[in-house]
């Protein structure tokens, strides 16, 4: 196993960067990233980020090391995704961008395909939850968080009053906000995720917000646990409208 592989979320997606690495040096410019800091997956349509903006602004919310990212950095970000990602030679024009930051503050940006949940389960979506709530505290920023519709069509984010939101949660609360429907902050001061999570209803509906999967709603909210038939057609809509962006 590489000893890189933990910073991904599979063997495969570890080998397509190193690849990428094998090819920068190839192509002369001999490149060589440290331990990574900080990863991104963002996904893609057409060659394209439909959220840029809104990943590059949670982007400058995150840090490495303690240290916001430099102006620098964000700029060649942006204008990577603009001028180069167009243009780049890949296989799959609609998959996940990934941006990789170690621990010196350098970073390069490659490309893989986009492979779906596997696991839409409720316990999965936690478990990704949670896991992202601790690089949230590493980095600033969640690239993963829950949410709930609520019976009485209440929206709960599961993140604190003050917490940066990635890219995807900020759209879904933009979503909500033409809904005439306020995104609460379900998480106070050392509330933790599980606790907050046993206070949604029964019916509640609880799903995940990802920069990389846009809004995944659990697979058995529509079988084996009794919902609200009016939350779950709204977290159902919240799907809908992310996943139009990567069509």
């Amino acid at each position: 196993m590489s000893e890189l592989e933990p910073f991904f979320n599979s063997a495969e997606e570890c080998a397509t960067y190193e690849q990428f690495c094998a090819e920068q040096e190839r192509g002369g410019g001999r490149f060589e990233l440290a331990e990574p800091a900080l990863v991104c997956r963002w996904r893609m349509a057409r060659r394209g980020v439909p959220m840029l903006n809104r990943h590059i602004r949670a982007l400058s919310q995150r840090v490495v090391n303690g240290a916001p990212l430099t102006t620098n950095m964000l700029s060649w970000a942006k204008q990577h995704v603009e001028w180069s990602l167009a243009a780049g030679d890949y296989q799959d024009p609609n998959g996940v961008l990934m941006t990789v930051i170690d621990v010196n503050g350098d970073a390069l940006m490659s490309v893989g395909p986009y492979e779906p949940l596997a696991d839409r389960s409720r316990e999965a979506l936690v478990a990704r939850a949670e896991e992202a709530r601790r690089e949230q505290a590493k980095t600033g920023v969640a690239p993963e968080l829950l949410a709930a519709v609520t019976p009485e069509e209440r929206m709960l984010v599961f993140a604190a009053p003050d917490e940066h939101l990635c890219g995807a949660a900020t759209l879904v609360e933009q979503l909500a906000a033409t809904q005439g429907r306020e995104a609460v902050r379900a998480l106070g001061d050392g509330t933790r995720l599980a606790d907050a999570l046993a206070a949604v209803e029964d019916e509640g509906v609880v799903f995940l917000i990802s920069d990389e999967h846009g809004v995944v709603v659990g697979d058995e909210q529509a079988v084996s646990v009794p919902v609200s038939a009016e939350a779950l057609a709204t977290a159902h809509a919240f799907a809908d409208g992310l996943a139009k962006l990567f069509k």
